[in-house]
């Protein structure tokens, strides 16, 4: 840690602390996460190996960056860029939603970012497992960056087994809730809906207390659940003596969502469809009349297409792993801090999302972009500012610091740069080679570690699912 300055803290999750640094030689911001015990602990031996691998192989503009990694006296620090605040943090300034206006709105051009994160992943067989508010960064740029990838695996072949117990409740898929043990990328979908809906209305879709009340409440809103559902739940032993309650009159989601339009609904339900295998993909719903109706996503495109470039034009000099001495990332708020769970102030933000007008030399890398995304709550009028403990206001049991304490990654770098050989379209860059990350992960966790397991070309160990544990936003203490 020698090479760094610790500015401030960002969070403290179940595996680490997140300190927002800076690189005393390059002045670089970053994000740096300890992980707590030494890597004797093979719980968090697994979390940590899992995470490096992922995200050393992952590179894309919506994929938070991963710029060092090395281990001193025992512990294990990853160093991030750092980003500079959470989507959650957005929905505590604005408790009734963001903008979804066709131009000026924030809603569409979140989504379109994080469903190309998403398509990303699945495009290379990996499901993340725990999207929510709190795991989507947002840069002073605009730029959507995914990130907290410590309950991300590939998938292996038909019929494979993977834990029930991961993601966030609130987010959390029907056939996760039951304890279907065969699932694939349309967990992920699920909570892309319920997150759709979030920045819509400015309050979760589904705020359970526990599996059996959020059970509940996604049947009060969508009906009784399938045969299959059903059939797994009763023989769940953790649901023994259990039932869910009479659901009686449904609440549609229409009451629930209201006021959106005809295509954001669509959009949502063809989310939140029991049937996993009727759940619409990632690559469905960035091609959707959400999205395509008038153009819009050819204007983003080109829009984003400029900051990237900006971006990867003006980003500091990543410090190199040999020079840097200290480096971790945490999961939690963004770089504001607000993984403490540490209400921000109320009033409208200048940005969310907001592309600045920087400068650059004369003559010099691509001309900055035009500001596209424009800050506002829902209907893109200036929000009032919420009286402490009003009514839409997040309850003090509902802070980001309950992800945080997940170990929700977040607090990533500013310099949302773009990787080097991804296109705006979302293409892939060719994984790292199998024998440098091999050289890396037995320099951090010794051989027998680093030869644990491969799949798909991608590099993963073997992670035992009944070890697997998430600690939930709306489920601490499960």
């Amino acid at each position: 840690m020698e090479s760094y300055e610790k500015i401030s803290p960002i969070g403290e999750g179940t595996y680490g602390v997140v300190m927002k640094c800076r690189h005393r030689d390059s002045g670089q911001i970053v994000a740096i996460k300890k992980f707590k015990e030494s890597d004797d602990d093979a719980q968090i031996r697994k979390t940590a190996l899992r995470e490096v691998r992922m995200l050393k192989q992952l590179k894309h503009e919506n994929i938070v960056n991963l710029l060092d990694v090395f281990r001193r006296k025992g512990k294990l620090y990853l160093v991030f860029e750092h980003v500079d605040h959470t989507i959650l943090e957005d929905l505590e300034k604005h408790p009734n939603g963001l903008s979804d206006h066709r131009e000026h709105g924030v809603v569409r051009k979140v989504m379109y970012q994080l469903l190309r994160a998403v398509d990303y992943l699945h495009s290379h067989n990996i499901i993340h497992r725990d999207i929510k508010p709190e795991n989507i960064l947002v840069s002073s740029a605009g730029v959507i960056k995914l990130c907290d990838f410590g309950f991300a695996r590939t998938l292996a072949g038909p019929g494979a087994n993977y834990t029930d117990y991961v993601a966030t409740r609130w987010y959390r898929a029907p056939e996760l809730l039951v304890g279907d043990t065969e699932y694939g990328k349309p967990v992920d979908m699920w909570a892309v809906g319920c997150i759709f809906s979030e920045i819509l209305t400015g309050q979760p879709l589904y705020p359970g207390d526990s599996d059996i009340d959020q059970l509940y409440r996604i049947m009060k809103c969508l009906g009784p659940l399938t045969r299959r559902h059903m059939e797994i739940f009763l023989k769940n032993p953790l649901f023994v003596g259990l039932r869910i309650p009479d659901i009686g009159k449904l609440t549609p989601l229409e009451a629930k969502v209201a006021h959106v339009s005809p295509a954001a609904m669509a959009f949502l339900r063809s989310c939140l469809i029991y049937n996993p295998d009727e759940r619409a993909t990632a690559k469905q719903l960035l091609a959707d009349t959400y999205f395509t109706a008038d153009g819009w996503h050819a204007r983003f495109e080109a829009e984003f297409a400029k900051v990237v470039a900006h971006d990867e034009y003006g980003a500091p000099a990543v410090a190199s792993a040999a020079a840097s001495k200290g480096g971790h990332r945490k999961k939690g708020g963004g770089g504001a801090g607000n993984a403490a769970g540490k209400k921000e102030d109320s009033s409208p933000p200048t940005h969310p999302i907001t592309f600045p007008q920087p400068q650059l030399p004369a003559g010099s890398g691509p001309s900055p972009p035009s500001s596209f995304n424009t800050a506002g709550p829902a209907g893109g009028a200036p929000a009032p500012t919420p009286a402490a403990g009003g009514a839409g206001a997040r309850k003090p049991s509902q802070p980001a610091s309950v992800a945080a304490a997940a170990g929700s990654s977040s607090g990533m770098a500013a310099t949302a740069a773009a990787t080097p050989g991804t296109a705006p379209g979302g293409s892939t860059n060719a994984p790292a080679s199998r024998q440098s990350q091999n050289t890396l992960l037995q320099g951090l966790f010794g051989r027998k570690a680093a030869n644990n397991g491969a799949a798909n070309g991608l590099m993963f160990p073997k992670i035992q699912p009944n070890h697997e544990r998430a600690v939930s936003r709306g489920g601490a203490g499960e």
